[in-house]
């Protein structure tokens, strides 16, 4: 997983929890369950990342873009609601770190070569990042925190995340198409297809990710499978093309970040945040009070950050499974008014300055302030309606 060298975000946060430990701010007990919690969590996250940053190396994502490129016919509007299905899918299946991070310098390299304004493309990018990270357990870190906290099958959260997810995607596509609609007319010239290097490594690879979807909704834990995967496809490369293989493709720096970040807010916890933090979100699973958890879900997300924000709120809903499904609302959705309102933004703008791209603030704020609120609404209404 590629990593900002700026603001070493990743050692703060593990010094930090470090020093939680050592210090006995967190007793030792403590300590070691949040360690076993997250265990699963960061197993899956080094698999998944691993596999997607293989079938990166497999040209995946480039030959689906060049295949939805033409497959468009040179019809901007289409194009565009090609990379939205595209970018969901990535999310979905491979979490929304593959798309901030795979998925964003594809669909700027493709706006490029068909002479598209690139900025709707990285908007979708980032929004879906978000947006369609609502389905699957395996979609966000935050949801898989949901699942192991309420005892779920990853059936049993789709079940009642299907609906909002599909109304966060038909929101994401309603306000992206409203907010670029200008550069969205038109036509462009067709691509010609890619040259693959290796079809037969790309067809394993897509193979993995497409097979791996319906596994992630049996009862097997999610960590096996994307283990599994990692191992098949580090097989054939070791095979096919071993230079891709080392040992900067587990996401080591971001393991440390969540495992730094869940020490210090389990510290954080014990010492008055979940106090205060219940008075502000209040213990109501009615209606209204899901609707609220949802709002301060995401105004903390954008104030801080969404999973520093999920894990200080989560317990403030525990033992309400409808209020904990109101938090994700907020901390999946809402972080899409500030830039560092989630890792998969923080991660996206980094791929965005690679390739030349810089996003201001308030050229990011001002479609997250539409956006958003709707959002919130529209996906706490489908919520209801799942319950």
């Amino acid at each position: 997983m590629p990593h900002g060298a700026r603001t070493p975000v990743w050692l703060v946060a593990a010094l930090a929890g470090a020093l939680c430990v050592a210090t006995g701010a967190l007793p030792w007990h403590d300590a070691v369950s949040t360690t076993d919690r997250v265990g699963p969590i960061l197993g899956f996250l080094v698999a998944i990342t691993i596999v997607a940053e293989l079938a990166d190396a497999a040209q995946v994502f480039d030959v689906a873009a060049i295949r939805a490129a033409r497959a468009a016919r040179g019809r901007t509007p289409m194009l565009f609601a090609l990379v939205l299905l595209l970018g969901a899918f990535t999310t979905v299946v491979l979490s929304l770190d593959t798309t901030a991070v795979l998925l964003t310098p594809v669909v700027l390299s493709l706006a490029a070569r068909v002479r598209l304004s690139p900025l709707p493309f990285a908007m979708a990018a980032v929004w879906l990042a978000n947006t369609a990270s609502l389905l699957l357990p395996v979609s966000n870190l935050t949801n898989l925190l949901a699942v192991s906290r309420l005892h779920l099958s990853a059936t049993a959260f789709a079940s009642r995340m299907w609906l909002p997810a599909l109304a966060a995607l038909l929101v994401t596509a309603a306000v992206l198409g409203f907010a670029y609609r200008r550069d969205l007319r038109g036509r462009y010239e067709v691509p010609e297809l890619l040259d693959v290097r290796d079809p037969l490594l790309l067809r394993i690879c897509a193979a993995a990710c497409v097979v791996v979807v319906p596994f992630f909704v049996t009862p097997t834990p999610v960590w096996i499978t994307a283990t599994v995967a990692a191992a098949v496809l580090g097989a054939a490369f070791a095979v096919r093309a071993p230079r891709h293989l080392r040992v900067s493709l587990a996401p080591w720096r971001l393991v440390l970040l969540v495992e730094g970040l869940f020490l210090l807010i389990a510290t954080l916890g014990q010492h008055g945040l979940d106090d205060a933090l219940g008075r502000l979100a209040g213990h109501d699973a009615s209606a209204m009070g899901v609707l609220r958890t949802a709002a301060v879900g995401a105004g903390a997300s954008n104030l801080a950050n969404n999973l520093p924000s999920y894990l200080a709120l989560e317990r403030v809903a525990d033992g309400r499974p409808d209020q904990l499904f109101g938090l994700l609302l907020g901390t999946n959705l809402g972080p899409l008014i500030v830039l560092w309102g989630s890792l998969a933004t923080l991660l996206w703008r980094e791929r965005c300055a690679a390739r030349g791209l810089r996003v201001g603030a308030w050229q990011f704020a001002r479609v997250g302030l539409l956006g958003v609120p709707i959002l919130l609404l529209a996906s706490w209404g489908a919520l209801l309606l799942t319950n």
